[in-house]
């Protein structure tokens, strides 16, 4: 079977701009080294907001922006299409002390897209005894759910999807690829799609000039009640705690440089449950019902890399989201179909282009 485009790396960056490809009419094949959407894409919290967005640059702000804006209605496409619901609600995320408040009221005064109250934090059947900031808009999603949803949609757009499939080299001619050699043999398209998360750069090997992608791995915590213990996301420095419907919590997460290491330790899991419980102690004697690690695809200041290489015509990159690859993915798929059609762009997105010389 040929194929219109090749995308490399079947997380949730892949999977999105292979459906807004295959929607489009194009022909698809999607690679996987491993099983898809069971890296990153999985092992994230769902939460579509940077974590406190006045501490970003506007280059991400703007991205996680778009993708929120665009996340409704695509979840509801999702659902109809597949009957698979990812469970997208808008939940509000609690900001608890410390930050620094009076950046955070005037950045939020001046984005719409961020209204924010000041709560009492004891309101809310937590420990906390200071002020806290109450963000009403910031959604979640589930993103195993979303992920299932988003491979099914693909397939039965007719994209193929093959996983266990590791590419190792990338084959130039004439400043174009040509061919992949994979551990399943060799694939040409007349496009090509690098959306590998923290394994881009290793993918890319000497075609990724400087740019800078690298593996940061973050660990979570899973916790079931019988009843959702909080009624909103709540965030304390990079501690943050999701209600899932179904009584789910999750507790995460931590920032570690151990390269491709995905091995959880004993020492991130005591840090990250006693820090919750001194938050809810009602997580004191709860049974943990997971405990699992993801390598983010860190890149610097959060920003990714969206577009076409420089030197090969035919090659194009949908990488390192760092924290927000949920969040940002289907802006993400957005602007690189635009660039791959020459339709107009939301916005200028030439700080996207820059990750090639970083």
């Amino acid at each position: 079977m040929n194929s219109d485009f090749l995308i490399i790396g079947g997380g949730i960056a892949g999977l999105s701009t292979a459906q807004r490809l295959l929607m489009q009419g194009a022909l698809v094949t999607v690679l996987e080294r491993g099983e898809v959407g069971q890296e990153a894409s999985w092992a994230g919290g769902g939460i579509l907001s940077p974590l406190c967005p006045w501490n970003y640059p506007d280059e991400v702000t703007r991205l996680t922006a778009r993708g929120a804006e665009l996340f409704a209605a695509w979840v509801q496409e999702l659902h109809a299409a597949t009957g698979l619901d990812p469970e997208y609600e808008v939940s509000g995320m609690l900001v608890l002390a410390p930050f620094d408040a009076q950046t955070a009221e005037q950045w939020c005064a001046t984005h719409n897209a961020y209204p924010m109250d000041q709560v009492r934090a004891t309101e809310y059947n937590l420990l906390a005894q200071d002020d806290a900031l109450y963000l009403p808009k910031v959604a979640q999603v589930r993103n195993p759910r979303l992920l299932r949803a988003l491979r099914q949609h693909v397939e039965s757009l007719g994209g193929r999807i093959i996983e266990k499939c590791a590419v190792s080299d990338i084959v130039v001619e004439n400043e174009r690829v040509q061919t992949l050699t994979t551990t399943s043999g060799t694939f040409n398209a007349k496009e090509y799609v690098v959306t590998a998360g923290a394994w881009s750069k290793e993918v890319l090997g000497r075609h990724a000039l400087r740019l800078n992608i690298k593996p940061i791995r973050g660990q979570m915590l899973l916790f079931k009640f019988d009843m959702p213990p909080l009624r909103h996301i709540v965030l304390q420095d990079d501690l943050y705690l999701i209600p899932r419907r179904d009584g789910h919590l999750l507790v995460g997460s931590t920032l570690e440089d151990v390269g491709f290491d995905q091995r959880t330790t004993r020492e991130a899991r005591d840090m990250l449950w006693q820090r919750a419980q001194k938050l809810l102690p009602s997580l004191h004697g709860m049974s943990l019902i997971q405990h699992w690690a993801g390598l983010r695809p860190a890149s610097p200041h959060n920003i990714p890399t969206i577009g076409r290489h420089p030197h090969l015509g035919n090659l194009y990159l949908n990488s390192g989201h760092f924290r927000y690859g949920v969040t940002m993915a289907p802006a993400s798929a957005e602007i690189l179909l635009n660039t791959i059609t020459g339709a107009e762009q939301p916005f200028d997105i030439t700080p996207y282009q820059a990750g090639w010389n970083t």
